[in-house]
């Protein structure tokens, strides 16, 4: 995800972190731009989502939706697997096996990782075996990963080459940021102990991507668990207990080479993307409270800096808990062919299309608002330069009021339709929108993308209802298509 087109350069061996090449086909596919040019139209997608916080004791689940527009079910939810226990707040997810793995023809992308945020535990669901029913796998517990790594709040989720799982952990089973870093699975899913270095462990931890022909991992610094999991405080930005860096790591060996203080027009740096093409050595990271774009990028003399790319503007507000309002970019995506990145504000309510073919200078492109704090109904309105008081348009979908604001995005492989559903974190869900989303539930949407122009619409066909789940409301969050996707698949 550089504006040129991607470049199938051959790979080092000690730079994949494991022994594929390119040889024979394993997983996923040779090249980004193949994936985006012969990748298959998605016509199935898994949604983790969650009960824990919204008052339903039940546990959370894996929904799979119909995502195909010939089907007598398009845009409902087929299957939902519950996991084993209440509380967990399943969050993000990832796969076992992905392009990285492409030239491993022994590989298989067969199970979906599924991190519970709060509990600790790591479920593993069997995809492959009926694809439209997941069934789970295995169960990590999050005694057996606290005894032999001391890691808890586990987050984000990469496969590597060598066939090991790896997973970003926000602090130690209390909650304490001191105590995060890296844990390793191997592949049958038993606890290896930690990636990084013994003494490099990053101040946060959050979000991490991989890019092993530059031979780095970048990571990211949402903030302490024992802070966040209560609610957001603005309080404990100031007692530093919330990220403003990024962590650079040797990769595959673990030690953390250089930390960047991104100041104050990087608090709460979360997503964190390199460009797709192998070759580049740039990406970005999504800064949630300051609410840019911060690029980051190798320098001449092989060290790393950054610099802000997009800044999304605070609008003044009336009827809110403050006089400004962040737009609070908590999601972004890159196209396969590294031209439009995407990004969301939760809480202004729209979202982003900005070409990047200049990485260094984005261009807004197309931007839509599908929910937020400030659509018309709302007691906060935003005020212009004049003093006028104004609120955004939000349109009904199916005869349904827009609830929350987006949140999580998924893109197609070919670059043509974004998903989006509505929930952060269901602590956070009740402190900013209420009862409005964690009572009456998450809905997912569809935005049609113009490629050629840009542009973005809401498909008006397109609306998954999960308020009238079976067993309730629910909060739905990180989407995954079975064969991948543009967030979870590293070329190498």
């Amino acid at each position: 995800m550089a504006g040129a087109a991607a470049v199938d350069v051959p790979a080092p061996a000690a730079a994949n972190g494991g022994a594929c090449c390119h040889a024979a086909k394993g997983p996923g596919y040779a090249t980004p731009l193949e994936a985006m040019e012969k990748g298959p139209r998605e016509k199935l997608i898994y949604v983790t989502c969650v009960y824990n916080g919204t008052g339903i004791n039940k546990p959370d689940y894996l929904a799979t939706v119909d995502l195909d527009p010939n089907s007598p079910t398009y845009s409902q939810v087929i299957h939902r697997l519950p996991v084993t226990h209440i509380g967990d707040e399943l969050h993000h997810s990832g796969w076992n096996s992905c392009s990285s793995c492409h030239g491993d023809p022994s590989a298989e992308r067969r199970f979906l990782i599924l991190p519970s945020l709060l509990s600790g535990r790591v479920y593993v669901v069997d995809t492959a075996t009926d694809p439209r029913a997941p069934s789970l796998h295995k169960v990590v517990q999050a005694e057996d990963i606290a005894e032999k790594t001391g890691l808890g709040f586990p987050h984000t989720s990469h496969c590597l080459a060598s066939g090991d799982i790896m997973i970003s952990c926000l602090g130690d089973k209390e909650g304490n940021a001191a105590g995060n870093g890296f844990l390793l699975l191997d592949s049958e899913f038993n606890v290896k102990g930690r990636w990084e270095k013994p003494g490099h462990s990053p101040l946060f931890g959050y979000d991490f991507w991989y890019q092993p022909r530059h031979k780095t991992m970048i990571s990211s610094t949402w903030g302490a668990p024992a802070a966040f999991r209560t609610g957001f405080n603005l309080q404990h930005v100031q007692d530093g207990l919330y990220g403003r860096h990024l962590h650079v790591y040797d990769w595959p060996g673990g030690e953390l080479k250089q930390t960047l203080d991104l100041g104050d027009t990087g608090l709460l740096p979360l997503e964190v993307r390199f460009l797709h093409d192998p070759s580049k050595d740039t990406g970005y990271v999504g800064c949630a409270l300051t609410s840019n774009m911060v690029r980051f990028f190798k320098t001449a003399d092989g060290s790393w800096s950054h610099e802000v790319a997009i800044d999304v503007k605070p609008l003044k507000v009336r009827n809110w808990i403050l006089p400004e309002m962040p737009g609070l970019i908590t999601d972004f995506v890159i196209s396969l062919d590294d031209r439009y990145l995407y990004l969301v504000n939760w809480l202004h309510g729209d979202i982003r299309q900005y070409n990047i073919e200049d990485p260094a200078k984005p261009v807004l492109a197309g931007q839509v608002w599908v929910g937020g704090l400030l659509q018309k109904g709302s007691d906060v309105v935003y005020v212009t330069d004049d003093g006028q008081e104004e609120q955004y348009n939000v349109p009904q979908v199916k005869g349904h009021r827009l609830r929350g604001g987006p949140q999580m995005i998924q893109l197609s492989l070919d670059g043509k339709r974004i998903y989006v559903t509505n929930s952060l974190f269901s602590r956070w869900d009740e402190q900013f929108y209420g009862d409005d989303l964690v009572k009456k539930g998450s809905h997912m949407l569809q935005i049609d993308v113009d490629t050629e122009k840009g542009g973005l619409a809401i498909n008006p066909n397109f609306f998954v209802d999960f308020s009238k789940e079976p067993d309730g409301p629910a909060l739905a969050h990180e989407m995954r298509y079975p064969g991948g996707d543009c967030t979870s698949d590293i070329w190498i």
